[in-house]
């Protein structure tokens, strides 16, 4: 007898070739079994929805969630006086104020479907206090979430006081990924060797690299192709990178194909922040305004991986969202073009199996031996999981259910008699 029996399951496209078949999944210590028609001590019948691997948030500010306000407003609402806003916040930081509020937001990732999260932790605080703080976490929530935790220098490291003896502190404390900045750093030179110091302290420590790289509208800012050169010298491929990457929109188009060349041959990793970056881009442009990706089309067009990242929830620079990653995906499908029949189910490969493979986790595919970690959506299929921004009725990890969702039901009274209404054809 297995433990649990999903009847009823309807899987991805890109997992489940052939539309959508429903089928049986079957749950025994913790694992993925074959669905043999065996007895279960509890069977849920999903009714035809759709099933994922868990979604993974590839890139987000945990220390800064829900502090949209503190302890003033951004009021132009551009990136610049945010991260101001932000350096006056970091001063009133205390271990308790952030473990309270990110506690908070990973519930709400939760109940989203996230199982896997890497946090950029600003380290330009001698205190360190956010990243002693989420270090403590870390174990802390180890049994429902993966926390990785990236050494995130927010003023710079050459352009911040001991910014490099910060960073090395940070990887003593715990930091998971080395991260860096180089376009916020003072000068050209100097953000091309913060690039190589930090890439070198990851190469010696072993660690991974996640750097917020040219999040600008300036189409001079190119520290993206010094990651790429110092990723392939190293041999560094898979354990790279580059986020945001918003400056890519303003390349020319001959330096840009000879750029995607060299990123291809790296090995390296992208992450594109569409809530934040539609928001924060394009504040100097009067029309047409940039809407602040980063060619995501091209990128995935010459292999290269491209995940979503929700990077701010209720904080200086983004005073909106929830922690939903498929909300970013919906976003993406118009700011991006991925509209098209065989794009749109790309989007959930991009918050699920892409963005595990940015963090260097295992791929699950719901296949017999992979973790019991899944994602039940109420829609039938992965388009109308997207289109409906759906609610996660159940999510599993390790086989055990943390978390529910009873979805709102609607009735419209039509011409005088009241009918569901679902949304769906």
């Amino acid at each position: 007898m297995i433990d649990l029996l999903l009847r009823n399951a309807v899987l991805p496209r890109t997992t489940a070739s052939g539309g959508p078949a429903r089928v049986d999944i079957a749950v025994d210590g913790g694992v993925l079994v074959e669905a043999t028609g065996q007895d279960a001590r509890e069977t849920i019948d999903l009714g035809g929805r759709l099933v994922t691997p868990p979604l993974v948030e590839p890139h987000i500010h945990l220390d800064a969630v829900l502090t949209v306000g503190q302890p003033r407003p951004n009021v132009s609402g551009s990136l610049f006086e945010g991260i101001a806003v932000w350096a006056d916040r970091v001063r009133e930081l205390t271990v308790e104020d952030v473990q309270q509020r990110v506690r908070q937001v990973l519930r709400w990732q939760v109940a989203n479907g996230v199982q896997a999260v890497r946090s950029h932790v600003d380290v330009c605080d001698p205190q360190l206090t956010a990243l002693r703080a989420l270090v403590e976490l870390r174990e802390e929530v180890r049994d429902m979430v993966d926390l990785q935790l990236v050494a995130f220098p927010q003023q710079g490291i050459l352009g911040f006081p001991d910014g490099q003896q910060l960073m090395e502190r940070a990887v003593d404390l715990g930091a998971d990924v080395v991260g860096g900045i180089p376009h916020y750093e003072l000068t050209r030179e100097d953000g091309v060797e913060s690039v190589r110091w930090l890439m070198a302290l990851a190469d010696e420590r072993g660690l991974m690299v996640d750097v917020h790289c040219d999040e600008t509208d300036d189409e001079h800012s190119r520290f993206v192709e010094v990651m790429a050169a110092e990723t392939i010298r190293r041999g560094m491929a898979g354990r790279v990178t580059a986020s945001h990457t918003t400056a890519m929109h303003s390349y020319n188009a001959a330096y840009a194909h000879r750029l995607i060349g060299n990123l291809a041959r790296s090995g390296m990793h992208f992450v594109t922040n569409p809530l934040d970056n539609a928001v924060l881009q394009g504040r100097f442009d009067t029309g047409p305004v940039r809407r602040g990706n980063t060619r995501v089309k091209q990128l995935q067009e010459a292999g290269i991986t491209v995940s979503i990242g929700h990077d701010s929830v209720m904080d200086p620079w983004y005073p909106l969202g929830y922690g939903d990653p498929l909300q970013c995906a919906f976003v993406l499908a118009h700011l991006a073009h991925l509209s098209g029949d065989e794009e749109l189910p790309r989007l959930i490969d991009m918050i699920t199996t892409d963005a595990a493979r940015t963090l260097g986790l295992p791929e699950n595919r719901l296949r017999p031996g992979d973790p019991a970690d899944l994602v039940v959506f109420d829609a039938p299929t992965d388009v109308d999981a997207l289109r409906l921004v759906a609610p996660r009725t159940l999510v599993l990890r390790g086989g055990r259910v943390v978390a529910r969702t009873e979805p709102a039901r609607t009735t419209v009274t039509w011409s005088g008699t009241p009918e569901p209404v679902t949304f769906l054809r």
